[in-house]
């Protein structure tokens, strides 16, 4: 009799237990569908399972190579080119096509403003003292001043520069090559050429390891454990920060002194003149209260630069070279009437 009492005790604490869990998890899975879709305007969709959300159908499209079946999906599901989902941890609403774009960007700080998810804002951790919003116009102050002509004119010549070494050491002499794994090796050369001006092949591959930790954390599961490519990423970023560009940050506002001291001075601006990119035009601009942006905040920005042009960038090159391939007549006559240009673009 006592035996039974304590095995009914025990299967009436295995209930307790798996109500209780059944209950949280019930009452989590409500306020996940009723705290961002309920409301009225929202376009149709649906929020998937708690905090993953449809993430794990989102990168798996990816995963396969087939990106953009994510959305194709569910414009079709929805009869919809605008719909609702819940990716990265973040509710989401995706607007496809020309309209949905237009919409998207002649409304910015009207509308809609520039956001990040959490999980993006562990990987580059924002200004203490500022909000995103006023980060994001700051920091577009800095870049009309490097989509000047004469600006481009000098971009073009490092970018075919950096691409004819870039092919002679990595696509020349070869029967087989795989075109997005050099091709975001080129962008990244590029980027580091054009933003610090770093140059030597050897610290670009040494910062392109951790780099690439970063790029693929960034869509990776928010889960901040060890072992995860999230963390990965969150380790990589700073380490970039801390032990590469603060360094070439430093050295940098050193050449900038010693250049200007030797203006005042009189001497030879050529010889002591300080690599122009966009790094040294950060590092010498000021906000409207006449404050220079600090180390930290520079390197943040340096490395959201480097990761934004990654991808978008190797991918287009990528996508040139196909086109190229699978069209032979349009790669003969650009390869014998436009080469130039095709070293431009690639």
């Amino acid at each position: 009799m006592e035996q039974y009492y304590h095995n009914n005790l025990y299967l009436n604490l295995l209930f307790l237990f798996i109500s209780a869990v059944f209950l949280t998890f019930s009452a989590i899975f409500y306020k996940h569908r009723s705290q961002y879709y309920n409301h009225p305007n929202l376009p149709p969709g649906r929020p998937g399972i708690p905090y993953l959300g449809e993430t794990l159908d989102f990168l798996s499209t990816g995963w396969t190579g087939r990106p953009e079946k994510f959305v194709t999906d569910r414009i079709r599901e929805f009869s919809s080119s605008a719909f609702k989902t819940h990716i990265v941890g973040e509710p989401t609403v995706v607007l496809a096509g020309a309209e949905g774009n237009k919409f998207l960007f002649t409304n910015e700080n009207k509308l809609v403003v520039v956001w990040w998810p959490d999980s993006v804002s562990k990987i580059f951790p924002f200004s203490e003292t500022t909000s995103i919003h006023e980060e994001s116009r700051r920091f577009r102050k800095f870049l009309p001043q490097f989509m000047k002509p004469e600006a481009l004119q000098r971009y073009v010549g490092e970018m075919d520069e950096v691409a004819r070494r870039h092919f002679a050491s990595l696509w020349e002499d070869r029967d087989r090559v795989e075109v997005l794994p050099l091709a975001k090796k080129y962008t990244f050369w590029v980027a580091c050429r054009l933003f610090v001006s770093l140059d030597d092949p050897a610290r670009i591959a040494e910062l392109g390891v951790p780099f690439d930790d970063v790029a693929s954390g960034i869509f990776a599961l928010p889960f901040d454990l060890p072992w995860t490519p999230f963390r990965r990423a969150i380790r990589a970023s700073k380490f970039i920060r801390e032990e590469y560009l603060v360094g070439i940050i430093r050295r940098r506002k050193a050449e900038l002194a010693a250049a200007a001291a030797a203006e005042e001075e009189g001497c030879d601006r050529n010889k002591m003149k300080a690599h122009q990119d966009i790094l040294s035009y950060m590092l010498t601009a000021t906000d409207d209260g006449g404050e220079h942006m600090s180390e930290i905040d520079t390197a943040d920005k340096i490395l959201g630069l480097l990761v934004g042009s990654h991808d978008t960038a190797a991918a287009t090159c990528t996508f040139v070279v196909k086109f190229l391939s699978e069209l032979p007549d349009v790669y003969d006559r650009v390869y014998q009437g436009a080469s130039p240009l095709l070293f431009i673009l690639v």
